[in-house]
């Protein structure tokens, strides 16, 4: 009977193990199910989140690329302003006795107008300007520059521009139409309105006769007149190149003073202190080395 009660025990045992264990498989395969679950619904959300997410890049990076182009459509628009700005500051300060007129946006494609003026204050002429900021050079800006000279009646067209024709390593003719760079402008022109001056005077000289028009046409289109203007060119290019060298150079010894007279302050001041401090109202107030109220 012991032995029955025991095996029976054993089995009561073995069955109460044998439930906790499939119960256990039961909340192992119910946890794993519950996870499966819970791992899809975050793929499914995380996918959601991902679309979106990369949507809004996209749409940042449109916007990012947009605001990126107009910047520089307006840095283009801004630095053509301040070239052509510069332009008529140049020529107002170097030739103070002509006049120099803004185009009108929507006018013309050029930028001002110089109508050269004599020692008696008349008008000997015109130079039209158009200048351009782009890397690359154009040939339609000739063809635009001659089509705006001849609406506005000018005699002589120049093209300012940053970058020079491929074949065009300095200033010089193309169709009739003056080009140069920007730091070349001040010492074409002067050499231009002297030519435009001396041609307005023959002309006065030499009213009503047909033989000096042809002759002096002939001259005005001849290379030795192409020559001439180059010669003078060359030789304000030269001055204005040896008086830039100068004023760099003064420019550096300046800077070298004022760092040895600063630095001479500097020491005196610290020493008036030292012996300010020292010695207190024994020393005398030195006003220029006293703080202001």
């Amino acid at each position: 009977m012991q032995i029955d009660l025991l095996n029976k025990d054993q089995e009561l045992i073995n069955l109460k193990a044998q439930n906790e264990l499939e119960i256990q498989k039961k909340l192992i395969e119910q946890r794993d199910q519950l996870f499966l679950e819970v791992r899809k619904k975050a793929d499914e959300e995380n996918q959601v989140k991902n679309a979106m997410l990369a949507k809004q890049i996209e749409d940042q990076h449109k916007l990012i690329e947009e605001m990126k182009r107009k910047a520089e459509q307006g840095s283009m628009q801004m630095q053509g302003e301040v070239q052509e700005l510069a332009l008529e500051s140049i020529l107002k300060n170097a030739f103070p006795y002509d006049h120099i007129e803004e185009v009108k946006k929507g006018v013309l494609g050029a930028d001002c107008i110089q109508t050269v003026n004599n020692e008696f204050n008349m008008a000997c002429g015109q130079i039209i300007f158009e200048s351009k900021n782009t890397k690359e050079f154009s040939k339609s800006w000739i063809e635009k520059l001659k089509s705006d000279m001849r609406s506005q009646g000018a005699d002589i067209a120049v093209l300012v521009t940053k970058t020079m024709p491929a074949d065009m390593d300095r200033f010089g003719v193309r169709d009739g139409i003056w080009i140069c760079g920007f730091q070349e402008v001040k010492s074409l022109v002067t050499a231009l309105r002297l030519n435009l001056i001396s041609v307005s005077h023959a002309l006065q000289s030499q009213e009503n006769k047909g033989d000096k028009m042809q002759m002096l046409y002939a001259f005005l289109t001849s290379n030795e007149f192409k020559q001439q203007i180059e010669a003078i060119v060359e030789g304000f290019t030269a001055m204005q190149q040896g008086i830039n060298k100068e004023k760099l150079q003064m420019e550096k010894i300046w800077k070298e003073r004022e760092k040895q007279i600063d630095k001479v302050l500097m020491n005196t001041t610290h020493f008036y202190g030292a012996v300010k401090g020292i010695a207190g109202n024994a020393i005398g107030n030195i006003p220029a080395l006293e703080l202001g109220e």
